[in-house]
């Protein structure tokens, strides 16, 4: 980790001596190639997140029971419990939940019954949206809701296939820490139909792993637990004790994510160049899952798998095994796309500099976290609030240390599965990622936001989709969807043809009006739009040049400019309330490339003047003279 921090320190005094600067700086993004090589797939991906649980129940008969959420937090077995109907209310409690009256405890039992059939079955949905690229939250074998506590990492869950019980017994013959063992399950084949059908529609599809961490069931901590110090696999996790037989106490103690028991974190070892990295048994195991799903059939052509991975709490894991594991993915398929989960440098303050991690060395992307606040700050009046200067220079900062093909790789998100829903987070304009939920913040709002934060989220998508990065969108923000953190934004997706109860309950009791559940055909719309007009446009949207070509912070307009040698756009952004004209100059003629239609604003003297609705956003396309 030397290496690392060296690193850390010298991107670190690199941006302060930018940031001094800045203010004199042009607003030019700088673009150049440097020594990271992203595919030109991801460059140009519109995203689509999928948290596959509350996705899509296409198939019922795979449902979960009981048995399926052994090892799972609560770990409660409450008598009558049985999936929950895809259309309750939210907040009401289950009669199998009644007893405990705590929502915030039993949401975390609850299962949907979303699978890879529904997910299948809503591919075309996803491609008349205009998305190009799926990521998966992590479809392992797993007990819990979000299955970042695998029960093994090798196959997928079987309650996402169509035959849970005969998977299980398929799972139960091998030996885990043999691949030469391993088969193919009901579900892994489905998964594999599904990368099928994906690709023939040109979508590519990565999928989320941690290797930090696996879950109490993982088999290999089942065997460290039943064995202890005899286990041959003593050495794959952190154990701070064993137990000691001769005791009636259970002296065995081990390391947790964050504390998190559940969570047992995998071990570390020196590496043959003196580096922290992951035990090399681990690392074998890892690399050998990481083979079966690039190239499944190990013919050399990785058609018929995935497209890469996202990879999860990336910071907390030695970057030597990385730089190795990158080495070893694009060795496979050079076209994979790997990107990391790189978050805070201090929660909540400070968000992390990805630069160290996106040298050519590691990753391909990580989560655009450091956009997300930045903008929330401009277009939501959210703190840190943001000024259109200010967030200009957020913007030429965040370049510093990229090269252009990973700027343009970025995965740019307004929502995820870890932080409230983009309208949520609007609504409630405190400090990013703190107090986001009733459970810190008694205030804090989880009721549908009104018409001006649609608006505002309109307008942050406008700014997303013209952007040097690839725009991601979470599962149903493109219809609206609202909630607070977890578990509040995983909520299961809002689809035209189910019935939605109004959602009238409180999670603490509390009285509140009621709110109806139906999808937002304009703001879906919307979305739909922006994805083509990127892909129609990408010579300007995705490989243009970009610059802020106006940040006034009294007036309050924040202009972007995108360009090509014969080319030119302007997305122009007014921060008032009032719709006002904006004066392009030099300016021939301009189309609105959203609706394709000339603008025929006020031109005089080759300067042409275009009336830009309050709070909101226009996309010109202009010929000069």
């Amino acid at each position: 980790m030397l290496w690392l921090r060296k690193r850390l320190f010298l991107f670190a005094s690199f941006t302060t001596l930018v940031v001094a600067a800045i203010a004199e700086a042009q607003a030019v993004l700088p673009l150049e190639s440097g020594p990271a090589t992203v595919p030109s797939w991801a460059q140009e991906a519109v995203w689509y997140q999928v948290f596959l649980e509350r996705f899509r129940n296409g198939d019922f008969s795979n449902d979960p029971q009981l048995a399926d959420l052994k090892g799972a937090w609560p770990h409660l077995r409450p008598a009558g419990w049985q999936p929950t109907p895809w259309g309750q209310d939210w907040y009401r409690l289950e009669a199998w939940a009644q007893a405990r009256q705590d929502f915030y405890q039993t949401v975390y039992m609850r299962r949907y019954g979303g699978d890879l059939q529904g997910l299948i079955d809503r591919l075309d949905y996803l491609q008349d949206l205009g998305v190009t690229a799926i990521y998966l939250n992590p479809i392992n074998d797993a007990p819990s809701l979000h299955k970042y506590d695998a029960r093994n990492y090798r196959h997928i869950d079987r309650n996402f296939g169509p035959d849970p019980a005969r998977d299980a017994e398929l799972m139960a013959a091998e030996d885990p820490a043999d691949p030469e063992t391993w088969r193919w399950t009901t579900a892994d084949r489905l998964f594999l139909k599904l990368l099928e059908l994906a690709h023939q529609r040109g979508m590519r599809v990565i999928i989320d792993y941690s290797w930090n961490h696996t879950g109490t069931t993982f088999w290999a901590f089942q065997d460290v637990r039943k064995r202890q110090a005899n286990s041959p696999f003593r050495d794959w996790y952190r154990i701070n004790a064993f137990d000691d037989p001769d005791t009636t106490e259970d002296e065995f103690t081990y390391r947790g994510w964050h504390g998190v028991a559940d969570l047992p974190e995998l071990n570390r070892a020196v590496n043959q160049a003196g580096e922290e990295d992951l035990h090399p048994a681990v690392k074998r195991h890892v690399f050998a899952v990481t083979r079966r799903w690039l190239d499944p059939n190990g013919d050399g052509n990785c058609e018929d798998g995935v497209d890469g991975f996202r990879l999860d709490v990336a910071a907390e894991i030695p970057s030597a095994f990385w730089r190795d594991y990158r080495r070893f993915v694009k060795e496979i398929n050079p076209e994979a796309f790997l990107v990391g989960e790189i978050w805070w440098e201090k929660w909540p303050v400070s968000l992390a500099d990805p630069a160290p991690w996106l040298q050519g060395d590691m990753f391909d992307s990580v989560m655009d976290y450091r956009w997300y606040a930045a903008a929330r700050g401009l277009f939501a009046n959210a703190i840190p609030r943001e000024t259109p200067t200010s967030f200009r220079n957020q913007l030429l900062q965040q370049s510093q240390g990229l090269s252009g093909d990973t700027q343009r790789g970025l995965m740019r998100l307004l929502s995820g599965h870890d932080s409230p829903r983009c309208m949520t987070s609007i609504e409630n304009p405190g400090l990013y990622k703190y107090r986001t939920g009733l459970r810190g913040d008694s205030n804090y709002r989880i009721q549908r936001p009104g018409s001006a934060v649609r608006r505002t989220m309109k307008t942050m998508l406008l700014c997303q989709f013209t952007s040097v990065a690839a725009p991601q969108i979470y599962y149903g923000d493109e219809v609206g969807m609202w909630g607070a953190d977890d578990p509040d934004n995983r909520k299961p997706m809002v689809w035209a043809d189910i019935e939605y109860e109004d959602e009238a309950s409180h999670p603490l009791g509390d009285q509140r009006t009621s709110d109806r559940i139906q999808p937002d055909l304009d703001l879906h719309a919307h979305v739909r739009q922006l994805a083509k007009m990127r892909k129609r446009h990408a010579d300007l949207l995705v490989y243009g040049d970009f610059e802020v070509a106006d940040a006034n912070d009294e007036a309050r307009w924040f202009v972007i400019r995108r360009w090509t040698d014969d080319k030119n756009l302007y997305v122009i952004f007014n921060l008032k309330p009032e719709t006002r004209p904006y004066h392009l100059r030099n300016v021939d003629a301009a189309i609105d490339l959203l609706t394709e239609k000339k603008l025929t604003g006020h031109s005089k003297a080759k300067n042409l003047s275009i009336r830009v609705p309050g709070n909101s956003g226009i996309v010109v396309r202009v010929t000069e003279p």
